[in-house]
């Protein structure tokens, strides 16, 4: 059973009208239901971060504290592996493309 509870919450101006706008694109049912998803991808979050934070504390108690160096090594070995992915260029605008095919 999906139980529903009621609730009040301020919210920055701009982040209402990211909610209105995400309603009348459709991406969400109502303002109500965007919310609902928002504090659903927060509230993982936090579980993620909790267990990252457990795992940290348990790895640093069996290896010792992670030092910047090792950081910092990690850090360019990801780097290192690292597939660069670009967005292609945005392709011309149908008057841009009338204007080319005119000349």
């Amino acid at each position: 059973m999906n139980l529903k509870h009621r609730l009040s919450a301020s919210v920055d101006a701009t982040v209402l009208v990211a909610a209105q706008t995400a309603v009348s694109d459709g991406r969400a049912a109502n303002v109500s239901a965007w919310v609902n998803q928002a504090l659903h991808r927060q509230a993982e979050h936090d579980a993620r971060m909790r267990a990252l934070d457990e795992f940290l504390s348990a790895y640093e108690s069996a290896y010792g504290a992670i030092t910047e160096d090792e950081i910092r090594g990690a850090t360019r070995r990801a780097r290192a592996r690292a597939h660069v992915v670009r967005a292609r260029a945005a392709q011309a605008t149908p008057k841009r493309r009338r204007r080319a095919g005119a000349r």
